[in-house]
Parts: C-alpha cells; sequence; structure tokens
C-alpha cells in the first residue's frame, strides 16, 4: 500500500522532531470522545488510510503519525453538537521516542508546509490478525493521552502491527453490510488498549455516500 504523505521537521529546544500527516487527510473519518467511549467512524478508503498509517507507526519508531480528523467532523454526519462529543486529532507514536503530549501544542504550531513524499507499507500481515492487545498474556499495551484536541496513541511495534488490522477488517466487510441492509447496516471493530483506565476505541464503518 502506497500513502502520498507529507513530512515536516521542527525543533523543540535541542531536540528535531519529525511529524508525518497523509498528504490528504481522510474526507469521511472523524474521531469522537463523549466522554464514555472513543468512536471512530469511517469510511472505506479512511478505514484503508487509517490501516495504512496504523502500520506506518509500527514501522517508524522515530516519527509522531499525525492524523487531521477534528475538521472531518462536520462532514461525517455525526451530529457532534447533539451529542456533545469532542472531535479529536490522532497521533501515534512508538514508546520509544518518549515525546511528552504536552509539547504537542507547541511542536505543532511550528511545522511548516513540510515535503511531499510517498511511503510504501505491507497492505497485511498473513500470520496476524487484529489480535487484541487487552489480552492477559500480551504485555503490548496501548496508552492514551488526551491533551491540546488530540488522542494520542503509544505503543510497540507489535502491537501497531498486529491492530492495524482492525481497520482492514472495517474497510472489507463494512460496506457489504450496508449494501446488504444486515441490521442499521452496522459493522463495527473495537480496539481495545489494555492500559487500566484507558477506554476501547470503537471503529464504526459510516457510509461516505449517506454523508
Amino acid at each position: 500500500m502506497e500513502i502520498p504523505v507529507t513530512v515536516h521537521r521542527a525543533r523543540l529546544g535541542p531536540q528535531e522532531f519529525k511529524v508525518v500527516r497523509p498528504a490528504r487527510p481522510p474526507e469521511h473519518a472523524v474521531l469522537l470522545d463523549d466522554g464514555w467511549f472513543l468512536n471512530a467512524c469511517v469510511d472505506e478508503a479512511a478505514a484503508r488510510l487509517m490501516a495504512g498509517l496504523w502500520r506506518l507507526a509500527a514501522t517508524s519508531p522515530r516519527s509522531l503519525i499525525h492524523l487531521p480528523l477534528r475538521r472531518g467532523a462536520a462532514g461525517t454526519g455525526t451530529g457532534t453538537a447533539e451529542t456533545g462529543a469532542r472531535p479529536l486529532d490522532l497521533v501515534l507514536l512508538h514508546h520509544s521516542l518518549q515525546f511528552a503530549p504536552s509539547r504537542w501544542k507547541e511542536l505543532r504550531g511550528r511545522l511548516g508546509p513540510g515535503l511531499r513524499q510517498s511511503v510504501t507499507v505491507p497492505a497485511s500481515d498473513p500470520e496476524t490478525g487484529h489480535a487484541a492487545p487487552h489480552h492477559a498474556e500480551n504485555r503490548d499495551l496501548f496508552h492514551q493521552h488526551l491533551h491540546a484536541e488530540t488522542l494520542f496513541v503509544t505503543g510497540s511495534a507489535k502491537v501497531f502491527r498486529e491492530t492495524a488490522g482492525a481497520f482492514r477488517e472495517v474497510a472489507e466487510h463494512g460496506p457489504r453490510h450496508a449494501r446488504d441492509g444486515s441490521p442499521g447496516g452496522h459493522y463495527c471493530a473495537r480496539l481495545g488498549s489494555g492500559d487500566d483506565g484507558a477506554r476501547d476505541i470503537h471503529i464504526e464503518y459510516s457510509d461516505a455516500r449517506e454523508a
């Protein structure tokens, strides 16, 4: 899978950070915090892009993978004004980077236009599904932090690689469920964090044609 991206570099004090964004953020995707759950509503294209970015996070331990999603909230028909849910951006990062989310707002403000590139990530790993990281025997956990209207998901390469399949599953099966008239056309997957106090991410297919 080839993903067009923009690569940004900025310094905070003596440290330089690399931030990677999709060149074209998905048109039909939103991440919402309703106080109880974290809900990602995505169409097929957005689900495939997010699966790719999840895998990119597994292979880019020195980068922050930033997906701007807040601006897409109005285009998904999710009714954030009615529900009171708060739209969030998403940042994926390897735990070894040890980036403090409290520094994100300053770093984000220093990012320029960036350089256009293309990155290639495997579409899937045949030997792995989207193993839920909340199983007791799995020591690779997601850790979550909320700061500056952004959800930070920190984990190991292994856990990013293994859980990318949740988005791929929604991309592959969500459209068929919508076409076949499954109850409510609803298709979803769940990513458990395994981190005490953290919330699961509920990934729901949302047909772009109905947005």
